[in-house]
């Protein structure tokens, strides 16, 4: 049994996938849960640095990334996210054993590009690692796990440098390839550049610079933009990227452009002050970056790697354990993405909606509890249902952002509170949770005898419903 002193030695988190299910009372009605498809282990893929997963393509996902050794190009199959932790790794390429290519490979991306599979991946040259240049792989084969590669050469651009981390995407009829480069006369370790492509091993335009690292949070170690992603939603073509040194200082940054725009004009694109995306010391995750995006079903799907600790023996570029991790990408209701933070370990992640005003969201502000809407800091509303405090029956609300902080009852407010290993902590961040009062599909959760948590008009309070069906409402969640 899970009991308060394994959750202080666990640091307050239950690792357990299955947590919610085995802490649900006997009888209660399951509620409407967030997509079961979407992992929750974390990591998803030990070792496997900037990760990128295809889109679903004929019922399967696939995975390629940076191994530790640098030495081959790998991809793994499976029909679910989930599937992918355990899904047997085929090499599809290795480097040759002299001259080009021989040295570091780096960053592969597999792309789908009429009926035919691409890699496209960074390597450098056996006697020079870092001569890193961008090349292409190509497979005939409907499944891109089997043999029948076939290298096609070297992405050529404009200049002959530093070249990396390329992606390749569709929009309005025509293709595109996003990569970053060191550009002769700009002191910059790597910008980012668009072009229009000719083939799959062309490019019909020349390159246009879109980002360069000017900001602190770019420029930290080493002046950095690279490892670009590209997600066309709600009226835009957003592009991450990646920013600074690979140790806990790597982040993330956002380009936006409308998706009417010229595309191939540097000034369609304008990139956010901040990093959207970043080391996040509560949930021990450091240096999250070099992402992609995926889906399941109609939720939008963030990958990328980041570490579980911050100082690192050595060069960083060499630490073998920046692991491949996912989680759901939210959204603004500007129609911008909401990342939230590294979320680290532990189980399914859920947002409470009340049943009276589902627009609004249960969030935490300084420490208290109370219901708002539009919350851009996304991880402010994510919890974690976990095995009750309390003992068997009950449920406990960890907070996601901060994992070692419970909601906890008091005689004046609701808070998240820092864990502490004594029965009256125990029984103020303990709750039954029932089906939901007004809605059979959504929960309720009891303090005490007849008692509920609830929303009243903003304020996120405990309340004594009876009868009352509008009170009922007021005391149910819905789950996302």
């Amino acid at each position: 049994m899970i009991n308060r002193r394994s959750l202080l030695r666990t640091g307050g988190v239950i690792a357990a996938t299955g947590a919610l299910a085995s802490a649900a009372p006997a009888g209660a009605a399951a509620a409407a849960e967030p997509d079961p498809a979407l992992p929750t282990r974390n990591p998803l893929v030990e070792q496997r640095a900037d990760p990128f997963i295809t889109p679903p393509t004929d019922g399967m996902y696939y995975l390629t990334g940076s191994v530790p050794e640098y030495d081959r190009v790998v991809i793994r199959g499976a029909s679910t996210l989930d599937g992918l932790a355990s899904a047997r790794e085929r090499t599809i390429w290795r480097r040759p054993s002299s001259g080009r290519m021989g040295g570091y490979i780096w960053a592969p991306e597999l792309h789908r590009i009429d009926g035919r599979w691409y890699v496209y991946f960074a390597a450098g040259d056996k006697d020079d690692p870092f001569r890193i240049r961008t090349y292409v792989l190509e497979s005939p084969n409907a499944d891109p796990r089997e043999g029948g590669w076939v290298l096609r050469g070297q992405m050529v651009t404009a200049w002959d440098t530093f070249t990396l981390d390329a992606t390749t995407f569709e929009h309005r009829g025509k293709r595109y390839f996003l990569w970053a480069q060191s550009e002769p006369g700009i002191a910059t370790n790597s910008n980012l550049y668009i072009a229009e492509m000719a083939s799959p091993f062309a490019l019909r335009t020349a390159p246009v610079r879109i980002a360069t690292p000017t900001l602190s949070w770019e420029t930290q170690g080493f002046k950095v933009n690279e490892g670009a992603a590209v997600l066309v939603r709600n009226g835009r073509v957003f592009v991450t990227f990646s920013a600074s040194a690979t140790d806990s200082r790597y982040c993330m940054g956002l380009l936006t452009a409308d998706e009417n725009a010229n595309l191939l004009d540097a000034r369609s694109w304008t990139k956010s002050p901040n990093p959207v995306f970043t080391t996040n010391v509560q949930t021990s995750q450091y240096g999250p970056g070099h992402n992609s995006f995926t889906t399941v079903g109609s939720t939008d799907v963030l990958v990328y790697h980041s570490r579980d600790y911050r100082d690192i023996n050595g060069d960083p570029l060499f630490d073998p354990n920046r692991h491949t991790r996912v989680q759901q990408l939210h959204w603004n209701t500007d129609g911008t993405p909401s990342f939230g933070v590294p979320v680290g370990k532990g189980g399914p992640i859920v947002r409470l909606s009340p049943l009276d005003a589902p627009g609004l969201f249960v969030r935490h502000y300084d420490y208290r509890l109370r219901v708002d809407g539009n919350v851009r800091e996304l991880a402010d509303t994510q919890f974690r249902f976990v095995p009750g405090l309390l003992g068997a029956g009950t449920v406990s609300l960890q907070s996601v952002n901060y994992p070692d902080r419970y909601v906890r009852v008091d005689s004046s407010s609701i808070r998240i509170d820092p864990f502490e290993d004594s029965d009256a902590y125990g029984r103020a961040a303990s709750f039954v949770r029932i089906s939901g009062l007004g809605d059979s599909s959504a929960v309720s959760l009891r303090v005490g005898t007849d008692t509920y948590l609830a929303h009243d008009t903003g304020r996120f309070v405990v309340s004594k419903p009876d009868n009352d069906q509008q009170a009922r409402r007021r005391a149910t969640f819905r789950l996302g």
